[in-house]
Parts: structure tokens; sequence; C-alpha cells
């Protein structure tokens, strides 16, 4: 489903539980996260209605390169010669996106929580278990160089190169799964950090929120769940109060 003008030019698409976003660039469209597969004719769609053809993408942005985030990369790439953006710190996970390891066992935490049950069965339903991963990418450290020139933060824990993408000109935040509002792993709602079944440390990601909470803006964007739009530093609030830190 496309949610349009979440923040100002940028739009949301929610496919299984998962969020992309299409940052309007002038004339042109840079893609935050890539989604799973079953994204793609989803994201064909939203790029005609809001009035673009995929030649006018100048990029995919990465967050991190985990399955769910790399999802279509690798086809937009093939497909449309679409450049894809990763920080160094992942990008071997974006060419390998099954390959992290998380601090918990994942498998034993969705029994443990079998709430996660349904969110995780859709996403797999929408190919989360045949994602190729992407090896030829750009590296995401300049804003000088990299479509749409957000200013790129880094916030490590949930992976290594976890990076958060501030657009200061719409006043948001587009933070992966640095913070998120729904947790795929235990259906939790809400501003939290991931769980430790698909997050590598916890006290890392906890102490990149302060990252996040610097930028000051009002529209949290986040990789699973629907935008927080009341200020970042109660989305970092509520989210250090569900981690268990004061």
């Amino acid at each position: 489903m496309l949610y349009r003008d979440v923040a100002e030019g940028i739009h949301r698409l929610e496919i299984a539980h998962t969020n992309q976003y299409l940052v309007e660039t002038g004339d042109q469209l840079v893609i935050v996260d890539a989604g799973l597969p079953a994204s793609w004719p989803h994201l064909l769609l939203a790029l005609r209605d809001l009035g673009y053809d995929p030649s006018r993408v100048e990029g995919i942005l990465l967050t991190h390169g985990h399955f769910d985030h790399v999802g279509t990369a690798a086809r937009a790439h093939r497909e449309w010669g679409t450049p894809v953006f990763v920080h160094p710190g992942d990008r071997h996970l974006a060419a390998h996106p099954y390959s992290y390891r998380p601090q918990t066992n994942r498998f034993g935490f969705v029994a443990l929580h079998p709430g996660g049950i349904a969110p995780l069965g859709r996403m797999l339903l929408a190919g989360a278990a045949t994602v190729d991963g992407i090896a030829d990418t750009e590296p995401l450290e300049s804003r000088a160089e990299v479509p749409g020139s957000p200013w790129i933060i880094e916030t490590p824990g949930h992976t290594d190169g976890h990076v958060a993408l501030h657009f200061a000109d719409r006043d948001a935040v587009i933070v992966g799964d640095a913070l998120v509002t729904f947790d795929p792993y235990t259906a939790g709602i809400g501003p939290r950090v991931v769980a430790p079944a698909a997050t590598a440390d916890m006290d890392t990601a906890v102490a990149s929120l302060s990252r996040l909470e610097d930028t000051e803006v009002r529209h949290v964007l986040p990789g699973h769940g629907p935008v927080w739009s009341t200020g970042v530093r109660r989305a970092v609030a509520q989210a250090r109060r569900t981690a268990g830190v004061a």
C-alpha cells in the first residue's frame, strides 16, 4: 500500500510489514530500502501513480543489508541500471543478506514470542526466503556523492553498517531498523529497538538512538510500522523505555 506525503515529498510503500520510501528530488526520485521481492509490482505501480518511470530513479539507498531491505535491489540494478548504495560496513551483508548473526537465536526467540509468527509468515509469503543479494554497490558515506543528498547518520547495532538518512529540508529522518514502530518478531507496537532475534548488538543499538535524537526532526520514518510524526525525541524516549533503559 502506498501512503503519500508521510513527510514533504516522501512516500511510504508498505508490503508485508516492510517499508520502502520514495523520496522526490525535483524531477527525479530516490528509493530508500528495497523491501521484499513481492513488492516489485507494487513499486512499479507506485512509480506510475507518482508520475515517474524507472529511468528517473537516481538511486537506491539501503539503510542496511538485511534480506527484507535488499529484496528488489538486485532486480532494479539489473533491469533499470539503478545504482545501489550501502554503507561499507554492510557491503558484505547486502551481497549475502542471510549471513548475519543476531544476538539471540531467531527460531528459539519466535517460539517464545508467538506474536511474531503471523507477521513473519506474511514476510515469508512475500519472498523473505528468496532474496538475491547485491554485490555491485556504491559506498553510502559521502553526502555529496549520494543521490538526494541526505545527511548520513551511522547507527550501528542492528547491523554493523546500519545508517539513518536525515532529510533536514523535509523535517524527517528515515531510520531503517534503528528504531521501528512495529516489530515483526514480537508484533510489538510503538517505537522500539528491533528484537535481539534480528539485531546484532542490542546495547549498541540502544546507544545509537541518541544519534537519531540529535536530528530534532518531527517525522520518524521506520523500516517497519507506520510513520511517527510527533517528534524524534518522544520516539527515542519510548524506544528506550521499551528496551528497559531509563
